[in-house]
């Protein structure tokens, strides 16, 4: 299996992820957990209730049970993995971990899910965790879900949750343009030839960016070439506007870029990278301004199924909408 940690983190407060509510947060809030920055230490911090601590942790527990916190992904989907991340939790982190996912529509409220009714279903038994430590643990055969419930065996400290896996939306029937790349949509950036500086995934997350590094670009190029990302598209669709981001970009920008598409349903990475494949181009080689939103009409696309942006030689690029419609049913 590809390592689970490149797929979408479907918790993401960039997708819109929260945690809805726990049942104790003594000395860190809940909502710790989702933060999309690593965990820090701040060395002699303490606040009215003890040690300052990046993540959630409940207090110590005298009675019989557990701990939990309930989460709201940010995208419905199927999780692959988890990261379960301990950092800097050593003398107080919970000694084991499970988690439960339910698939519910529309937005429960925290006492709805907090009900014995709901059908929460097991995605990964209790499982034993290291203090201080990247925990990650591959979920088999689990079904869509749009709620996870973290429960902590019997209390302590998580720093971080991450819930990696793929979105599971349906946009059968939807009319008009659809942004086919979109994460929130189902799009994946598939594969790309350089990401040192920003995260090729940034690039179809919602919203504008918000700092140079919400984006993505890659090093300072040496040698000859160019570099690109390829985007498997939500669902197959006739590609028709474009929208190439610069924002935030303003001494690093591309020279210009250039898109293609292909249809190549179920391709791998290694075979959509083959040079030999047949790409089609949607866009020419277009100039761009650096810091600026760009729209542009699609040449006559066919039904794509993956898209190619390439930028001229390196650069940053902080978001690509492709506005598409799908085939008629």
């Amino acid at each position: 299996m590809t390592d689970f940690t490149e797929l979408i983190d479907l918790a993401s407060q960039a997708l819109g992820g929260t945690v809805i509510s726990a049942n104790d947060e003594f000395f860190a809030p809940k909502e710790g957990l989702l933060k999309p920055t690593p965990a820090e230490w701040r060395e002699g911090a303490y606040t009215e209730r003890g040690k300052w601590m990046d993540g959630w942790e409940t207090r110590r527990r005298r009675t019989p049970g557990h701990d939990w916190a309930i989460i709201h992904l940010g995208a419905r989907g199927v999780v692959r993995g988890v990261v379960i991340d301990t950092s800097f939790f050593r003398g107080n982190y919970p000694e084991r971990a499970s988690i439960e996912g339910c698939d519910l529509a529309g937005t429960p409220s925290a006492a709805q899910l907090e009900q014995p009714g709901v059908a929460w279903r097991v995605l990964l038994g209790e499982s034993s965790l290291s203090g201080d430590a990247l925990n990650k643990f591959v979920v088999e055969e689990a079904p869509p879900v749009t709620h996870l419930r973290l429960n902590i065996f019997p209390d302590g400290g998580v720093a971080r949750l991450r819930v990696h896996g793929d979105v599971s939306l349906s946009l059968e029937g939807r009319t008009g343009l659809v942004d086919l790349a979109a994460v929130e949509n189902g799009g994946y950036s598939v594969v790309c030839s350089d990401m040192f500086y920003g995260h090729r995934q940034n690039l179809i997350m919602p919203g504008r960016s918000t700092f140079m590094g919400d984006g993505w670009e890659t090093k300072r190029r040496r040698g000859p070439g160019h570099d690109w990302t390829i985007i498997r598209l939500g669902h197959p669709g006739a590609i028709e506007q474009i929208e190439v981001d610069t924002d935030h970009f303003k001494g690093n920008a591309p020279d210009s870029c250039m898109i293609e598409s292909a249809h190549a349903p179920g391709a791998s990475a290694e075979s959509l990278i083959d040079a030999k494949r047949p790409w089609t181009q949607i866009l020419p080689s277009t100039k761009l301004q650096p810091h600026a939103r760009h729209a542009f009409s699609a040449a006559a696309s066919p039904l794509s199924t993956h898209a190619r942006l390439n930028i001229y030689p390196d650069g940053g690029i902080a978001r690509l909408r492709l506005f598409g419609r799908l085939p008629a049913t």
